[in-house]
């Protein structure tokens, strides 16, 4: 979905999105989706990035700390790969610590 769109909230060089925020964007053919923000993640860089959901299309995008779209689909699907990657050990953590006793 990058650049297939552009959001109307939060704008770019806004505050910073924050973890369940939500803002709308509005696709080229003019329909609105709500995404909600469910990862903040940083890059090697320190550049932050926000990983985003919308129930109602199934679909992922990322932004930049501030809401901007990326442009670079490549990048987009490094953070996203990355972010589901973290989700994962994050979970097999938290299932192994209910086994210790």
């Amino acid at each position: 979905m990058n650049g297939n769109g552009e959001a109307h909230v939060p704008l770019e060089g806004g505050e910073p999105l924050e973890l369940r925020e939500t803002f709308v964007l509005e696709t080229k053919d003019g329909r609105e989706i709500e995404f909600e923000v469910i990862g903040i993640v940083e890059d090697e860089d320190h550049r932050t990035y926000a990983v985003c959901y919308t129930e109602e299309e199934d679909e992922f995008v990322v932004t930049t700390a501030n809401g901007g779209l990326l442009d670079d689909d490549d990048l987009a699907q490094e953070i996203l790969d990355d972010f589901f990657a973290l989700a994962e050990e994050s979970e097999s953590a938290e299932g192994n610590e209910g086994d210790e006793r």
